[in-house]
């Protein structure tokens, strides 16, 4: 059972979309402990603020090449950058995109998809 398979690009695109999900988390975390108290703590915001910033750029990336391997149309793709924004579409953008066929589930699973393996034969 390889859940987060990186060998393929579906595996790094299921990868870098719990990843940025979990970044959001931190985040609001961090927001949290920033606004709810009186005296608030900025601490968590200071860490997640940038790493979030960080995934959501390798997001924005893993998508744009998962988009070209797949040949998404342009309104999947969109669909995938603008999955970034609410806390949380990433993960949800992943299932609908297995659940369609735009990703195959061997790809997420680990193994090569019939398009990747036919290109490196």
């Amino acid at each position: 059972m390889n859940f987060l398979g990186l060998r393929t690009t579906a595996g790094r695109f299921r990868f870098f979309a719990v990843l940025e999900a979990l970044s959001w988390l931190g985040l609001l975390t961090g927001m949290a402990f920033k606004y709810l108290p009186e005296e608030g703590n900025e601490i968590g915001v200071k860490i997640f603020g940038p790493v979030h910033g960080g995934v959501f750029v390798l997001f924005l990336l893993v998508a744009l090449l998962t988009a070209r391997e797949y040949e998404w149309n342009w309104k999947t793709t969109v669909l995938a950058l603008l999955s970034s924004i609410p806390p949380f579409f990433t993960v949800l953008f992943e299932v609908w995109a297995v659940r369609t066929g735009k990703i195959d589930q061997q790809g997420v699973s680990g193994t090569e998809s019939p398009k990747t393996l036919a290109a490196s034969s």
